[in-house]
């Protein structure tokens, strides 16, 4: 099987983006207190935490029931709309993904899910300045980069950068959905938090899994 990704290799991807967090948790919460409710750094740091802490206590057999555990640890430990928007996402990657062993291809199929499971509980689509402004184009860039033959890790590179590039892309944006949403024209000149965590979990991945 070609590119295969280990359940090791996916743990060692999600305690990365766990360490991403902490080092940007005060960035995460600045940019919330601009447009949000103030706490998207400290409300991620702590699930991350929480679900670092499971893995250590009870070490997941395969893919599926990594994210299973990922997903419902941050249902129960992360507050506001973040805990079950990034819970519904690990949670669908479980169900697309399944036991494994994963490769490329079932990896981008998985992200794709959780991509849906996004869309369906928070209601928002492109452009509302949210975390799906960087996840749809990362999921966009690593499924045309695999369909043109390329290997997994150029593939989450292309969409480590167009998670990047989505995240900018909020700052000039008038926020459509959340809490951001009620401040109106003044939205605007600010980088959406959900889509900075986004573009660090895309980041993560192309660093550990390519």
């Amino acid at each position: 099987m070609a590119d295969e990704i280990s359940v090791d290799a996916l743990q060692a991807w999600l305690r990365a983006f766990a360490g991403a967090v902490a080092e940007n948790r005060d960035q995460l919460t600045k940019l919330d207190q601009a447009i949000g409710d103030g706490d998207h750094g400290t409300n991620m740091d702590r699930g991350m935490s929480a679900v670092v802490a499971a893995l250590d206590d009870a070490p997941p057999a395969d893919a599926a029931a990594l994210f299973k555990q990922v997903g419902t640890t941050l249902v129960s430990k992360v507050g506001g709309a973040s805990g079950p928007l990034y819970g519904t996402f690990f949670l669908r990657l479980a169900g697309a993904g399944g036991a494994g062993p994963w490769d490329a291809e079932t990896f981008a199929r998985a992200l794709r899910a959780g991509l849906d499971g996004v869309v369906a509980r928070g209601k928002a689509e492109a452009g509302d300045k949210t975390m799906l402004d960087a996840l749809i184009p990362a999921c966009d860039a690593l499924d045309a980069a695999l369909a043109a033959g390329q290997p997994l890790g150029e593939a989450l590179t292309a969409a480590a950068d167009a998670a990047r590039d989505g995240r900018d892309a909020t700052v000039p944006m008038l926020a459509r959905k959340g809490r951001a949403s009620y401040l109106g024209e003044r939205s605007i000149g600010h980088q959406d938090p959900g889509a900075t965590s986004t573009s660090l979990l895309v980041e993560t991945a192309a660093a550990e899994l390519g």
